[in-house]
């Protein structure tokens, strides 16, 4: 089933955060800051990963992603939904089935035997493929992704996904440079937003991580 009719974005924004912290997928610590896949500190850590094991909240948030997708870039706008290797790969098939689209993912690197492919299921020349993942940081990993789609002959302008960090301001314009329109849920700042309406964290806590927010390269620079 597609869905049509949904919440504001706004209000999207707002469940979705409390969604993700109900299920305990979001971690602040700012006393002892988590290591990222960059190596750098963070007071923020989201496993979006933990999505798939709740069953409720992942079929009202694919389904928010849905439709967020469509009223954003056109009901008609895509022929085949990508994710990307290996977050992105159940979120995608699971838009994929609302959409009532051909699925596909994109590996990060060739497999290296067999046809050394990238991309696995069927993926034609001149096809408009929205590539899914579970969240974006700064927009960078998502090139590569997008290079091997088109690579195919196939067009991508569009990724969507449920969490996007929201403060590192080069991300949309790295994507935009490179063609690529960025959807989201919600934001660290709307995470913030609703922990301190449902008191999730202490009172230091939370002002570690809005330090952070208002400044993560400064914020980081520091402890590194």
């Amino acid at each position: 089933m597609i869905p049509t009719s949904y919440p504001t974005p706004e209000e999207m924004a707002r469940l979705t955060a409390r969604m993700l912290l109900e299920i305990k997928a979001v971690h602040f610590n700012a006393a002892d800051p988590f290591t990222l896949a960059s190596g750098l500190p963070s007071p923020t850590y989201i496993d979006c990963r933990k999505l798939i094991s709740h069953p409720r909240i992942r079929a009202t948030l694919m389904d928010f992603l849905t439709v967020t997708v469509m009223r954003n870039a056109g009901f008609e706008a895509f022929d085949n939904i990508a994710g990307g290797e290996t977050a992105g790969i159940p979120f995608a098939a699971l838009v994929a089935e609302r959409m009532g689209l051909p699925m596909t993912y994109v590996r990060k690197k060739p497999k290296g035997y067999g046809k050394n492919a990238r991309i696995e299921g069927d993926m034609t020349a001149g096809q408009r493929v929205l590539l899914v993942e579970d969240l974006t940081t700064d927009g960078g990993s998502k090139l590569s992704f997008v290079d091997a789609i088109r690579e195919t002959g196939a067009r991508c302008a569009h990724t969507a996904v449920i969490f996007y960090y929201g403060i590192f301001p080069e991300t949309e314009k790295t994507l935009g440079d490179h063609g690529v329109t960025l959807h989201s849920l919600c934001t660290w700042w709307d995470v913030l937003a609703e922990a301190r309406a449902a008191e999730a964290f202490d009172t230091d806590t939370l002002s570690g991580v809005e330090e952070f927010l208002n400044d993560p390269r400064g914020w980081q620079s520091v402890r590194s």
